[in-house]
């Protein structure tokens, strides 16, 4: 593999393992409680390691998050009522105060790189898990931490960082770094407020776009923007950092965050590959450069642009906090990264020296964590939302670990970002260690809400990936891989026939589904209709034919049949079956194989059911035999557009009587803090728009209705 040539070089490149500050020696005053001012998995991991430590815990939730797993993991926890409760930085100080507790940890997002919030902590006298206010503030200005990194010699990418902020001065400075460049708020993280202008002529929509986003994930003063080149084939490399209040820093390491969606990671992974040791070294003292140039404690992560084509690196931000994917680096060091903040921030030294960390990354391989959303890659990365009716997640170890927000029966709200939980796997090497994490993510089981599983287990699979040929555009390069259609296997369709069938005996063969054509145990035949609900099915939408005969006592045959096709036959079929109220789980024999199966019904729709097979999951439809009768030959035709998921109307794009083809934006939603467009599904003309910008809508609401002419 080609290794990146490191330009940015001190002649001296092995890390130096301490850096002294002459100041006062701090007083170290152990943490006995702590509040947890965060929801979801970062509160159960932070409750997690300070239950070991024994400091006592109080957690927070809102309105949405009252039956949350975190609301119950804490011997207190205060309710804050309306959704945004966890931004209401006075109140939460307030509370921290009014019910004397010592410490409080911010965990990520939210008030976690909020100056002011830390400021008012250390005003109150709590101790804040986290960096010193000033230097969260001099990292959190975009503009300002480029003009400390570009004084203590860090590179950073060309770029304009100053006052002017105009839409005619931003353009100017852009149209002089010259197209393609990006947009993004000096409040900005997580993707949020970011924009890729290719061209002058987008410059302006994009600009609008990126500011409304940042104000309404950042508040005031997220509208303010930079405008910096854009590098075409990047790589998004960042550096772990800890350092004390004596003076000390270390690196823990790097990170490769490059496969993303929308400016989010998707995959991290720790060592970054292709990369050569000079390079990776002297990321690391870059990245210990930039925290102690701002006299930086605690947690911190440095993140880096890598040009793919030049070799080159430069600073892109630093995060002031610990980060999501904090877990990889723990896999690789052998560390508890929340165990050390509660240490740095009582006033105790760094547990390990920056020898000791190299040592330890040697010897324990690579890690790779997966972030398991909530939301539907073969449409767009559309986010849902929705009930966890079905949860089964794989078995952990010391080399796999999941860190999840919720359990069966949990509702992943709309109101908050969609992440699941994250599964982190460690292997000898990486090779070794993306083979395990496809492994894990067959037993992986999500229904209820649409995910990104099956997408992430595509990723395992892809060359380029096993290659570490990464970049951030890495998805839309490989898209046609990645989204290849699939067929699915007559074997599927007989499996959901049987499951469906053991799943009514013997109280339910009146049902519409599967009506009996015979009598009796022997000669009993049922008829099946599915429809693929896959959207990457080469044949999506496809009624497929399934007749079952019982032979005898657990003994079937079956025939798959599908329109233009020869009937596919399968004989002497035994399948037993373990069928409960939640799930229908069963083995057949086919004539060659041996084939587990598991079949859940979805409770809130009876026709819609999801089979997990040979570690893939398939949804189907059942249809009624009326339905399939009269769909023969028949085109469906979309009347009218409808939210995918609850939402906010942001613009609608269109005007009542207006023509439209397939593929025009129509209305711009927002939800989980992300920006959608939904765009029309087909040609057609503009009846009524059904809502007005500001409102809010519930999945399935209908947003815009088209002509009935063009439904011909």
């Amino acid at each position: 593999m080609r290794s990146i040539k490191p330009r940015h070089l001190r002649r001296r490149v092995v890390p130096r393992y301490t850096s002294s500050v002459t100041s006062a020696q701090p007083q170290i005053t152990p943490i006995t409680s702590l509040l947890i001012a965060n929801r979801g998995e970062i509160a159960l991991r932070i409750n997690k390691t300070a239950s070991r430590l024994g400091i006592k815990t109080t957690t927070l939730y809102t309105d949405p998050d009252a039956l949350s797993q975190h609301a119950s993991c804490s011997p207190t926890s205060i309710g804050l009522g309306a959704a945004n409760g966890y931004l209401d930085g006075e109140r939460i100080v307030k509370l921290a105060k009014q019910h004397g507790i010592q410490a409080l940890h911010p965990g990520y997002g939210f008030l976690s790189e909020n100056s002011a919030f830390a400021r008012r902590c250390e005003q109150e006298g709590i101790v804040f898990v986290g960096p010193p206010a000033q230097a969260m503030a001099d990292m959190g200005d975009k503009a300002r931490s480029k003009e400390i990194m570009t004084k203590a010699g860090v590179p950073c990418v060309p770029g304009y960082h100053g006052s002017e902020q105009g839409e005619a001065e931003l353009l100017h400075h852009a149209m002089q770094i010259q197209f393609p460049v990006l947009l993004k708020s000096v409040k900005g993280g997580g993707g949020k407020g970011m924009r890729i202008v290719m061209a002058e002529d987008e410059f302006t929509q994009q600009l609008q776009s990126a500011r409304a986003e940042a104000r309404a994930s950042f508040g005031e003063g997220g509208e303010v923007m930079l405008v910096e080149k854009y590098i075409v084939r990047p790589r998004h490399v960042e550096v772990q950092v800890f350092a004390d209040k004596h003076g000390n820093c270390v690196a823990l390491g790097e990170r490769d965050c490059s496969v993303q969606r929308r400016h989010q990671k998707i995959l991290e992974e720790s060592p970054a590959p292709d990369l050569d040791d000079v390079t990776r070294l002297d990321l690391w003292e870059k990245a210990r450069t930039a925290a102690l140039a701002v006299g930086y404690v605690g947690a911190g992560t440095v993140e880096f642009i890598l040009d793919k084509d030049s070799g080159d690196f430069y600073f892109m931000e630093m995060n002031t906090r610990l980060q999501v994917e904090h877990p990889v680096s723990e896999m690789v060091t052998g560390t508890d990264l929340v165990e050390w903040q509660f240490r740095v921030a009582a006033g105790e030294r760094l547990p390990l020296t920056q020898k000791e960390i190299l040592e330890r990354i040697q010897e324990r391989g690579a890690a790779i964590e997966a972030r398991i959303y909530a939301e539907n890659p073969e449409r767009g990365f559309l986010p849902d939302s929705g009930k966890l009716v079905h949860l089964t997640i794989p078995k952990t170890d010391e080399d796999i670990r999941i860190d999840a927000g919720f359990i069966q029966g949990d509702t992943v709200s709309e109101a908050y970002d969609g992440m699941i939980a994250k599964l982190i796997v460690r292997g000898t090497d990486r090779e070794t260690a993306i083979r395990k994490l496809e492994l894990a993510l067959h037993d992986y089981q999500v229904v209820g809400l649409s995910t990104n599983i099956e997408f992430l287990k595509r990723l395992c699979r892809s060359p380029a990936f096993i290659e570490g040929d990464v970049e951030t555009g890495f998805i839309e390069k490989w898209r046609d891989e990645l989204f290849n259609p699939v067929f699915i296997k007559p074997e599927v369709y007989v499996q959901a026939a049987l499951g469906i069938f053991a799943s009514q005996r013997p109280t339910k063969l009146d049902e519409p589904h599967g009506e009996s054509l015979g009598f009796g145990l022997n000669g009993s035949e049922r008829r099946f209709f599915f429809k693929s609900l896959d959207a990457l099915d080469q044949k999506e939408g496809e009624i497929v034919e399934v007749n079952i005969t019982q032979k005898g006592n657990q003994l079937f045959d079956a025939r798959v049949i599908r329109k233009d096709e020869d009937a596919q036959v399968f004989e002497d079929l035994v399948s037993s079956s373990l069928p409960s109220p939640e799930k229908t789980s069963f083995t057949t024999f086919f004539p060659d194989t041996r084939i587990e199966t598991t079949i859940i019904q979805d409770p809130n729709n009876d026709n819609k059911i999801t089979i997990f097979q040979h570690g893939t999951k398939t949804e189907l439809s059942l249809v009624s035999p009326t339905w399939y009768e009269k769909a023969l030959g028949l085109k469906e035709v979309t009347a009218s557009v409808a939210a995918p998921m609850p939402c906010k109307i942001l613009k609608n794009e269109v005007k009542e009587g207006d023509s439209v083809t397939k593929g025009t934006p129509l209305v711009v939603i927002e939800s989980m803090k992300m920006e959608t467009v939904i765009r029309s599904p087909q040609d057609g003309v503009i009846k009524r728009l059904a809502h007005k910008e500001g409102d809010k809508c519930k999945a399935g609401t209908v947003l815009v209705v088209f002509e009935e002419e063009s439904a011909e």
